[in-house]
């Protein structure tokens, strides 16, 4: 027996240790649990779609919360071009349309203030969720958020706004991982590439609806064309509230807490009753506790200092990594595209046009990526995306040394070239990478370990992109496209090098691949039997002859 508790096998075959297992568990524990991987690799999407009806329709329901944050994150950064916002908070700025500017310095401060109130949140929520359960918590922050919206509508001074950003982070960080978290767990195999890339087409909804709210406001001359984008924030609270309320917690999290009675009922809310036995929940339960008991026997614990220890240290560094090189991979540049926008020379009116543009491809690359994604694998999609926008990058610096008209709207149209780009691949592909590559016992931290390490990512973007499109700062403007192709190449290197191929896997067969320390690059070809059918001596007789029959 290999280090990792694995029975040797060929080069290309991972082979579990069920020995422990089938003292610890009761034999038909793991025979229910295989027959359980079986029917799930052969199902079809159509048969997951059928099956899994609810569970989808839940998903997407929670990942609502997503609307509400991305609408929320990205709304002040498109204050920065608008009139009245900049008359009421921002300095003179003779050589601008509007007269007014944002210091660099306070940009940076509202950019932050909601990432280091993520922070917070994420770091609470990882502890929170774990112990009082995913529900509570998310009912909790959105009641929290309710109030803290007032500090943004009512801020008289660029110092409340900061506040306000820091306060209202908080929840969002909960949003942030929750939702990705519950859409990893509660559908198979099939369908949790699709659910999971929906969270991104959740944020661009969210991104899109305020852009198009500040454009409406764009005419109105008053303190009220910034307030009420802030406003409509709280239109969100109570339908969110009762989605929350009302959904099957996961079941997953309910295995973790022995509470297997409760795990099989919320299979049975969340599959359709019409084609879906309660004894195929049952045997979905022993899948999970086969899983976790894996993990178990692997040393996972459950704590943030788990992360960091045994095969999990990889696992978590891949997820923070995934997660930041969405901010080195230029994406920044579009969070900022209004001021990106008017630094290369296009009107106010104009810009707030191609913003919706813009914001629009969230959407639109979402959806072209479940086509994708179909027939792609995961690390083939962001390493592409990624490597695609290092070129796309170094093509618009280049551009920023001409100043011509025509090289004003070819930036333009580039930079929605990039959004697009963006949100077909590396963008949506990440939230599925996150989702699957973290062990289950420890996937909420991990979660908030790879979003936490994309806030300290956009905290430092948030002190440098401001300075590099300030007027009043470093004014680099289209220029800074080369600064972020040199980060888009290196990242696009990484991927090539520590980004495993995670499509068409269960999560038990990812442990044995992590626990086996296969490269990166032959994830996908290296076959995993994680019940132990290569060994004889592995399974109970009983069991070893129900999971060669499945077989």
């Amino acid at each position: 027996m290999s280090e990792y508790g694995m029975h040797e096998a060929p080069a290309d075959v991972v082979v579990a240790n069920n020995d422990e297992l089938v003292r610890k568990l009761d034999a038909n524990v793991i025979a229910d649990a295989a027959k359980a991987d079986a029917q799930e690799h052969k199902m079809t999407v159509r048969e997951a779609f059928i099956i899994h009806r609810r569970a989808i329709f839940w998903s997407m329901a929670l990942s609502a919360a997503l609307i509400m944050e991305g609408y929320d994150v990205v709304v002040i950064a498109s204050f920065y071009g608008q009139p009245n916002f900049l008359k009421r908070f921002g300095v003179p700025a003779p050589n601008t349309d509007a007269g007014y500017v944002i210091p660099a310095e306070w940009q940076s401060a509202l950019s932050n203030g909601s990432s280091a109130g993520g922070i917070i949140g994420l770091l609470v929520n990882g502890w929170a969720a774990d112990r009082f359960g995913p529900k509570i918590v998310m009912m909790c922050s959105i009641v929290a958020l309710t109030g803290f919206i007032f500090i943004m509508v009512f801020a008289k001074s660029l110092t409340m706004l900061v506040i306000g950003e820091v306060f209202c982070g908080i929840p969002w960080g909960v949003f942030q991982t929750l939702t990705t978290a519950y859409a990893s767990e509660v559908c198979p195999i099939q369908l949790r590439g699709y659910l999971t890339t929906y969270v991104n087409l959740c944020w661009g909804v969210g991104i899109l609806l305020s852009s198009g709210v500040v454009k409406a406001t764009l005419n109105i001359n008053s303190d009220w064309s910034w307030r009420l984008p802030f406003i409509i924030q709280w239109v969100w609270i109570v339908p969110l509230f009762l989605i929350v309320y009302f959904c099957p917690p996961s079941p997953w999290w309910l295995v973790r807490k022995g509470r297997l009675d409760e795990a099989e009922q919320s299979i049975m809310r969340l599959t359709n009753p019409a084609v879906y036995t309660s004894d195929q929940a049952k045997s979905t339960v022993a899948m999970m506790v086969h899983t976790n008991e894996l993990e178990k026997q692997a040393a996972a614990g459950t704590t943030y200092f788990d992360c960091f220890k045994g095969t999990d240290r990889r696992r978590t560094e891949v997820v923070m990594m995934v997660f930041a090189m969405q901010l080195l991979s230029g994406e920044n540049l579009i969070g900022q595209g209004v001021q990106f926008l008017q630094t290369a020379g296009i009107s106010t009116s104009l810009s707030f046009s191609l913003n919706m543009v813009l914001n629009s491809m969230f959407i639109i690359g979402t959806i072209i990526s479940w086509g994708l994604i179909t027939w792609f694998g995961r690390r083939t999609l962001y390493t592409a995306g990624m490597a695609i926008m290092a070129v796309v990058l170094f093509i618009i610096g280049g551009l920023g040394f001409i100043g011509t008209n025509s090289s004003t709207m070819a930036i333009g149209s580039l930079l929605i070239a990039l959004n697009f780009i963006y949100n077909s691949t590396l963008g949506p592909i990440c939230y599925t990478l996150i989702g699957e590559i973290s062990s289950t016992r420890l996937r909420q931290k991990s979660i908030v370990l790879s979003r936490i390490s994309y806030q300290i990512m956009n905290i430092v973007c948030g002190i440098i992109v401001p300075r590099m499109l300030s007027p009043t700062s470093w004014n680099w403007g289209p220029k800074s496209g080369f600064f972020w192709a040199g980060s888009a190449t290196l990242s696009t290197l990484y991927c090539f090098l520590r980004l495993p191929e995670t499509k068409g896997r269960s999560y038990g067969e990812l442990d044995l691949l992590f626990e086996s320390k296969t490269p990166a690059w032959r994830f996908k070809s290296t076959k995993v039997d994680q019940f132990g059918t290569h060994h004889h001596g592995s399974v109970h007789p009983d069991t070893k002859e129900e999971i060669h029959h499945l077989e």
